[in-house]
């Protein structure tokens, strides 16, 4: 979509004028006009809507601003998508970052529908991870909570299986405190571990039909184990996912990353600033990200509070924790969500 009229007032501010589609007005402004108050706060520019125009006014670079935010808007709800002022969010983010990717392709690009919901990256840096899973064997997804990096890999799973990609998933973990607190729990061994195996169970079953996944766990075609139960094995033709991957050691890494087998595809997750070991073991993702990088098909996709996809406060608690604990790493950070470091 492109102005409709730009002109320049006396003042040296700038007029701008988008006419939008008539049956893509409610869909852009939102509910209660909820994106269009997200948009105000969001840019400097002067925003006013009659009818089915929308007029931006002030200097010239923010209503250039305004005017591609307006336009990649449009798109993506005359993309059939509901847009919410999360989604205007992360627009704007992408928009006055330094790349120049569009956010109608990021946030229109469908990994996985089920029963009318689709899985779709919503930040710049989730839609590069998730092409880095297309595009390489093995890749790391660092990141707070809240960032997607286990959901959205689940979710590239379970779309690689339905495609045929592979023929089996395995989900595993570790069990941090699984020595000596783990046998004062009640139950069989099975019951001891799934309290760690849950959160994993939980993103499977809403992304495929529950009916279907006992099926597939009983014929072996998806497992959802703890690490342990990985040693010894070559995982051949499979999609695996080591979730929580902060609470390995170096060497249950070494030894998980050493099951690949041909034709399968590693995503390992975790959040470095999360560390559970007991002791102060050195976390095996940390070491990982030290020891492994610069090799090629393995790649580290790291993620930033300005990626979480939860309420907007957790975004602000993962800064202020990271402020705290590690100024330095925190700083880091901030650079990558600025876009000032450029990863490979």
């Amino acid at each position: 979509m492109t102005p409709r009229e730009t002109n320049a007032d006396s003042d040296a501010l700038v007029r701008s004028s988008i006419d939008v589609p008539p049956d893509l007005v409610v869909g852009l402004l939102g509910s209660a006009d909820e994106n269009l108050r997200a948009l105000e706060s969001l840019l400097a520019a002067d925003i006013h809507v009659r009818g089915n125009a929308v007029t931006l006014v002030g200097e010239p670079a923010d209503v250039a601003l305004a005017e591609r935010v307006v336009s990649e808007l449009i798109a993506v709800v005359n993309s059939g998508q509901t847009l919410r002022p999360d989604a205007v969010r992360h627009s704007v983010a992408m928009l006055t970052g330094t790349g120049n990717e569009s956010p109608a392709e990021v946030l229109t690009l469908d990994i996985l529908s089920r029963r009318g919901k689709t899985i779709r990256p919503k930040t710049l840096n989730q839609k590069r991870y998730v092409d880095a899973i297309d595009a390489h064997t093995i890749v790391f997804g660092v990141g707070p909570a809240g960032t997607g990096k286990t959901y959205l890999g689940m979710a590239k799973a379970v779309s690689a299986l339905q495609t045929k990609q592979v023929s089996r998933i395995i989900l595993t973990r570790p069990a941090v405190e699984a020595g000596e607190r783990l046998g004062f729990l009640p139950g069989t061994l099975s019951e001891k571990i799934d309290p760690y195996l849950r959160p994993l169970y939980d993103a499977l079953h809403d992304m495929m039909d529950p009916e279907l996944i006992p099926k597939l766990m009983s014929a072996g075609v998806i497992e959802v184990a703890p690490l342990a139960y990985m040693r010894g094995r070559t995982l051949n033709d499979a999609f695996i996912i080591l979730d929580e991957a902060q609470n390995t050691t170096a060497e249950q890494m070494k030894m998980f990353l050493t099951r690949l087998g041909f034709g399968s595809k590693i995503v390992v997750t975790g959040d470095i600033t999360q560390v559970d070991l007991p002791g102060g073991a050195e976390s095996g993702l940390r070491a990982a990200m030290r020891i492994l990088d610069g090799i090629d098909d393995i790649h580290f996709a790291e993620l930033t509070s300005a990626d979480v996809v939860r309420h907007r406060l957790v975004s602000d608690i993962v800064d202020a924790y990271a402020r705290v604990e590690d100024p330095a790493l925190a700083n880091r950070a901030q650079r990558r969500a600025s876009g000032n470091r450029p990863r490979r």
